[in-house]
């Protein structure tokens, strides 16, 4: 079974919280529960991480590429738009990794219109809300 990785960054866990004119009123758990569901009808295992902490993310990077993890997908949250350590750490592990965002980030301000570590990823799935990561799950396997 493939094992695909599901990374979230700074203000994920606020979900349900945190500007839900945006990102609605569903939580993080419920977006992980959305997530299992769709893994298990693909046939694929998956894990969780959240942090706040830059740092924290590419430690888990490393550490599930070091496992064998054959995926990732990816919400960095604002520190898509800023950390080129992120980026890095994605393009080291050799894994193919489609970064998604529940906001469409062309239509927010301008300084989160581009995002810095999409470059390390396959794709980008913006604006689709929780779907995306369906969406997302069901590409991976293209590049698996």
């Amino acid at each position: 079974m493939k094992k695909i990785a599901i990374l979230h960054g700074p203000n994920l866990d606020r979900l349900g919280k945190r500007e839900p004119d945006v990102y609605g009123h569903a939580t993080l758990k419920d977006l992980e529960q959305l997530i299992r569901r769709e893994a298990r009808r693909l046939g694929y295992g998956v894990t969780f991480f959240q942090s706040a902490h830059e740092g924290a993310l590419i430690d888990r990077i490393h550490a599930l590429t070091d496992r064998g993890i054959d995926a990732f997908i990816v919400n960095f949250g604002a520190y898509s738009h800023t950390s080129i350590a992120l980026r890095d750490a994605l393009s080291a592990s050799g894994k193919p990794a489609i970064e998604v965002h529940i906001s469409n980030i062309k239509k927010r301000e301008k300084f989160r219109h581009h995002s810095m570590t999409a470059g390390a990823c396959r794709a980008m799935i913006s604006g689709r809300g929780f779907p995306g990561y369906v969406e997302a799950l069901e590409r991976i396997g293209q590049y698996l």
